[in-house]
């Protein structure tokens, strides 16, 4: 009985540190929700369109504008993961890969995501109309409902919905170029084109990777039976060979130099070579050295792309 003060004191003691990590996990949930490691690369692709799209002059270049860019595409975007994370809650439970997500794990809670998916994608959109202008609004909010309403409840009915969701997942560069410009051109849809390209040999990684997941949760991203092989080695082989030769766009049309001209064949065949050994090997390792490939391989080409501009 002497000892129970003690005990009772520790308790209080430990009460902030406890108190600290819950709101620790907390912060680290919402942080979970916006799908931080897609967001780089819708960054890295909205940048690239805002800079091709902006005037030449490195001296006179928007800096500030480009700033805004970023921060409200990237607004909208992370509204959009914690939107598609609530539809997919019952879902994402029954698959390894994502039962750790803060709504399935209970971090936080759907009623606080959806607020915090609503501020996020309301701000997003109205921080781009008032700080860039009405086209780049409107673009984020048509990418933010085709992501929502066709990509997402289109992964549950058809293998066709990586070509559906690949439309809003290659805007980020028109929403850039239109905040650089206020229009969209045809260097504006060449760099939409690419990213397109890009994103099915990089899900079909991701698909074979984890497709006893997506099985497993009712996802038909991939074909049922036999075609399902053949399937993923068409979608992989001819994008990446489609994307090789539309990534050299840019130079023929005059926009960039034979730096990256050159640097976008390098890229472009090594990457090329990849998605070949996985079409041919259709393996988790060749699957996964490919998903690698495709990370660094598309802001590897936009730094080219931006460093060579003309």
């Amino acid at each position: 009985m002497a000892t129970e003060p003690i005990l009772a004191a520790l308790e209080v003691a430990e009460v902030p540190h406890r108190h600290g990590l819950a709101r620790s996990s907390v912060l680290s949930g919402y942080w979970s929700l916006t799908k931080p490691e897609v967001n780089f690369l819708i960054a890295v692709t909205a940048a690239a369109g805002f800079w091709m799209g902006a005037p030449a002059s490195f001296a006179h270049f928007p800096w500030g504008s480009l700033l805004h860019t970023l921060v409200g595409t990237e607004l909208v975007a992370s509204g959009a993961a914690t939107f598609n994370q609530l539809i997919e809650l019952r879902f994402d439970a029954q698959m390894r890969r994502t039962a750790r997500r803060p709504l399935v794990s209970g971090r936080i809670e759907p009623s606080h995501a959806l607020w915090f998916g609503i501020s996020l994608s309301v701000i997003g959109v109205i921080y781009l109309a008032v700080t860039t202008n009405a086209l780049a609004s409107l673009l984020s909010i048509l990418t933010l409902l085709g992501y929502l309403f066709l990509y997402t409840p289109l992964k549950r009915k058809t293998p066709l919905c990586t070509l559906i969701g690949a439309l809003p997942g290659a805007a980020p560069p028109l929403i850039g170029w239109a905040a650089a410009c206020g229009r969209l051109d045809g260097n504006a849809w060449l760099l939409f084109a690419i990213v397109f390209l890009w994103q099915f040999p990089h899900f079909m990684a991701i698909a074979w990777m984890y497709r006893e997941d997506y099985s497993r949760a009712g996802y038909f991203v991939l074909p049922a039976g036999k075609s399902k092989d053949r399937f993923v080695a068409w979608q992989t082989s001819v994008a990446s060979l489609a994307l090789l030769a539309v990534t050299l766009g840019p130079a023929i049309r005059g926009e960039s130099g034979i730096v990256y001209f050159a640097g976008a064949l390098v890229l472009g065949g090594a990457f090329l070579c990849y998605s070949a050994r996985f079409a041919l090997q259709m393996s988790t390792v060749s699957a996964r050295q490919l998903l690698f490939a495709s990370i660094l391989y598309l802001p590897a080409l936009f730094a080219l792309l931006a460093l060579d501009k003309k």
